[in-house]
């Protein structure tokens, strides 16, 4: 089961050397809900859903800056407006992704089976990001120095619903090419809606992702362009948009499971140079090659040159010429259609030299990567730290599995390199992050 967040790790790094990050971690609450939920889940064989109110196909709730979940129920479908921002426009979001999936794709909610889907605002407090936790939707209200609330941008709603209907269909692994895959799969859908919702063309579309969510006070446009990758923003405090755009600057990396953010900018130009390609609107042409693409048995390994043959594989049902765009869309890019082997495993990053206690935050939807350390000794918060790391048993909270959008945590420690999903945060471990990352 995934869970998915929207902000990037590397977003995320930036903003905490900025000193403008708030504290990342989870509350024991949290934590422990969601390690329930996991293990109900898995009793069940991953079936488990939240219920919405009556027989309503979705509905919206407001954890209260709070981090119980689902929380209050606010707004079901058919139901008046509320007049909180963030509530309505939630629910226009849900609405008009059901809406596309249904009335396009002819998919029945994300699951394909009408689940209800779920959905909640208000989470925690300056919380930046929003994220898919494999059962419903989960938004951020911003920390208002940099981000906006989530809802804002129809497009980031949409993003994390493509996380679960990747979860329901092809369940691309979160690593590597397979990964940037997945990224780029809910930018699709949310590329898709928000040219909908303004009736463009492909050929007249910004292609941006996350339009709106940065303050005016960033030097930004968006998340992503899937036009121009690279270029979303260019701001003093958060550096310059480092997604890539074709294989000759693919990026290696160990850090954001395998710059599953930064790489997805390849597959997403190959979209944008499709849709154009194909002519139309994005959402009846390229958008329902890749939807098929998607739901045609591809492995959950597989790399950019798998999918490139089953999105040719798709388009020629549709035309030649759709066929031939979708092709050299994807040649633009340095990928050439062939058989889907998973990319190969990329290596961990070396260990904590003696002396230094180290952790790194990466994941969600903006990419932004922070990190900390204390060095042992000189450091006041040494004895707090040593203290916590002689309780942690860190072998026994190793191996969490990479989930779409959602942080990531890798502890280095004296000759020992561990990485722990958000979920999974025990609360010491949530003490020592609040402790390197202050």
């Amino acid at each position: 089961m995934t869970r998915c967040q929207i902000i990037p790790p590397y977003l995320l790094e930036r903003i905490a050397t900025s000193a403008l990050e708030a504290d990342p971690s989870h509350t024991l609450e949290v934590d422990a809900r969601l390690r329930r939920l996991r293990a109900t889940a898995h009793a069940a064989g991953g079936a488990l859903a939240p219920t919405a109110a009556g027989d309503a196909p979705f509905t919206v709730h407001t954890a209260d800056n709070g981090v119980e979940l689902p929380g209050r129920a606010m707004r079901s479908a058919g139901a008046p407006a509320t007049g909180d921002p963030a509530v309505d426009e939630a629910y226009v979001g849900v609405e008009a992704t059901l809406a596309l999936l249904s009335e396009v794709y002819g998919r029945h909610s994300y699951d394909g089976r009408g689940a209800p889907v779920i959905a909640t605002v208000h989470y925690e407090r300056d919380y930046d990001n929003a994220f898919w936790d494999g059962w419903q939707l989960v938004l951020g209200d911003g920390d208002g120095q940099v981000f906006e609330r989530f809802t804002k941008p129809v497009d980031v709603l949409a993003h994390e619903l493509g996380h679960a209907v990747t979860q329901a269909t092809a369940n691309l692994t979160y690593h590597g090419q397979a990964g940037a895959l997945n990224e780029s799969v809910s930018d699709v859908l949310g590329a898709c809606l928000k040219q909908r919702l303004r009736g463009e063309s492909a050929a007249d579309a910004d292609w941006l992702i996350g339009e709106g969510i940065f303050l005016p006070s960033v030097r930004g446009r968006a998340l992503r362009s899937m036009k121009e990758p690279g270029t979303a923003y260019d701001d003093p405090a958060l550096g310059r948009d480092p997604q890539v755009a074709t294989m000759d600057d693919f990026v290696e990396t160990a850090d954001d499971n395998g710059g599953v953010h930064t790489n997805s900018g390849i597959p997403n130009r190959a979209f944008h140079l499709a849709a154009v390609g194909v002519g139309g609107t994005t959402w009846a042409g390229a958008g329902r090659i890749w939807y098929a693409a998607l739901t045609s048995g591809v492995p959950a390994d597989t790399d950019f040159a798998g999918f490139a043959t089953a999105t040719v594989q798709a388009a020629a049902a549709v035309s030649p010429e759709a066929q031939r765009a979708v092709a050299r869309a994807w040649a633009d890019v340095g990928v050439a259609p062939a058989g889907g082997a998973s990319s190969p495993p990329v290596p961990p990053e070396a260990a904590s030299p003696s002396g230094k206690v180290a952790v790194t935050r990466s994941g969600g939807v903006a990419n932004l990567r922070v990190s900390g350390k204390v060095i042992l000794g000189d450091d006041p918060r040494t004895r707090e730290v040593e203290t916590l790391i002689g309780r942690i048993d860190f072998r026994a909270v190793a191996g969490s599995s990479p989930q779409p959008d959602r942080f990531v945590y890798t502890f280095h420690v004296p000759g020992l390199e561990v990485v722990v999903g958000e979920p999974d945060l025990t609360p010491e471990l949530q003490q020592l992050v609040r402790l390197l990352l202050g």
